[in-house]
């Protein structure tokens, strides 16, 4: 009887090799097949030179909200030097002494940053935030801690760009920890701040640390020093915090790779992709930060190149790349000087798991919460004008299956660099 039960249990096992070396087969093949339709680099080449110069020919958008005639009034905040933000700050103050001298309490006219209080506006493709505005009062329990708080900061920006230092929003909050409680809440309240002023955070000398990076075909000046990032390793350049100290950029690559994922850029910073195929890779490692948002809205507007976005085929994927191109509704106030229009979908997208013959085991279900963001975002503005990512949107609700940059993998390490991207860019594969 045991000698039965074990003579089955080897079977399976050999069934179960059977399979896995026929799935391993199968995969080699596909690889092999989509290997053989790749053309000559000088052919891929060839073609990504018109589409960047076709790219640079593109008159960028140039106007405002005041030139669009909006039916609500909205809030756009600008960069404003240390003087002038100082200058503000003092204003404030004293309008509030006089408040306090005439008997009236004090607060602040705060603008509302609700979802409620924002606009997407189709001409200029990004979010902007209405000119709505509610007053957070000292002498009202529920919002004297706010505006105790706000008081701190105000005073605190003013020490900064008084003494027109620099520092990290976690320096920020360890000035005074018993009355911030948690760093959430001072970074809120900066972002008030931010508002309130009519500046961009970056004018308020305070910043978030380092995130981002980026290699391939870029050199620029940062705070006297000449960074050349081809000569970055793997790792990359991470991208400073504050980009008011970047300048003099060049470069002789086609194309922008905004990447969403730090294990995707190694892959490709250490193949060497920018040198096969010129460009500069970007990633903020995951949910974009301010500094690589705005270091790549100055690529695109200073070298004119275009963007393509290499993200996970999933709600997030999709989300973080409309955070780049249409920006974030946290910080709705910046979204003029944040967002980079025009980013093209390179991949990987919904249909790309059956064109590319993803393995199903490289295939992930969509969770509830996935389904839930992946229907809301199919009600947002922003991807209803685009016809194209809303039927990729589409068709992974529908599926309700997603998958990672990483399951090229499944196919060899390097197929992300040696085939796939070559093959999309051979056949200008990108929405």
């Amino acid at each position: 009887m045991v000698d039965k039960r074990k003579a089955v249990v080897e079977d399976d096992d050999d069934d179960e090799e059977l399979r896995t070396g026929q799935g391993a087969k199968k995969q080699a093949q596909a690889a092999l097949g989509f290997r053989k339709k790749l053309k000559s680099d000088a052919v891929i080449l060839a073609s990504v030179k018109k589409f960047s110069e076709t790219a640079k020919d593109v008159r960028q958008e140039t106007r405002t909200l005041a030139d669009l005639n909006l039916p609500h009034a909205c809030k756009e905040v600008v960069d404003l030097n240390t003087s002038s933000v100082v200058l503000e700050i003092e204003r404030s103050i004293l309008s509030i002494a006089k408040s306090i001298l005439a008997g009236n309490g004090f607060g602040y006219s705060v603008p509302a940053r609700s979802s409620v209080n924002q606009l997407y506006v189709p001409e200029l493709d990004r979010i902007v935030l209405k000119d709505k505005a509610s007053f957070r009062q000292f002498a009202n329990i529920s919002s004297v801690r706010k505006t105790a708080i706000t008081t701190r900061i105000l005073q605190l920006v003013h020490q900064l760009c008084t003494k027109q230092i620099h520092v990290t929003k976690r320096d920020l909050f360890y000035t005074d920890v018993k009355l911030f409680q948690e760093q959430g809440q001072s970074d809120t309240i900066l972002d008030d701040v931010s508002c309130m002023l009519g500046c961009t955070r970056s004018s308020l000398n305070v910043v978030a640390s380092e995130k981002g990076v980026v290699v391939g075909r870029l050199v620029f000046i940062e705070d006297g020093d000449r960074i050349d990032c081809t000569k970055m390793g793997v790792g990359g350049k991470a991208i400073p915090p504050n980009i008011d100290k970047v300048q003099g950029m060049e470069s002789d690559a086609l194309f922008i790779l905004l990447v969403e994922k730090d294990a995707a850029f190694m892959r490709l910073a250490e193949d060497r992709f920018y040198n096969r195929f010129p460009c500069v890779i970007i990633t903020a490692k995951g949910q974009p930060d301010v500094a690589t948002r705005l270091f790549l809205k100055r690529m695109k507007t200073d070298l004119k190149l275009p963007v393509l976005g290499l993200v996970d085929s999933d709600p997030y994927g999709l989300k973080i790349l409309s955070v780049y191109m249409s920006g974030s509704k946290n910080m709705s106030y910046d979204s003029s000087n944040l967002t980079t229009p025009d980013i093209k979908w390179l991949g990987v997208r919904p249909s790309d798991l059956d064109k590319y013959k993803i393995p199903e085991q490289c295939r992930l279900p969509m969770t509830d919460q996935d389904m839930k963001t992946g229907k809301d975002m199919l009600e947002e503005d922003f991807i209803k004008k685009d016809k194209n990512w809303y039927k990729e949107l589409e068709l992974m609700v529908k599926t309700k299956e997603k998958a990672e940059i990483q399951a090229l993998s499944s196919f060899g390490f390097q197929y992300l660099s040696e085939v796939y991207l070559p093959l999309k860019l051979q056949e200008r594969d990108w929405i």
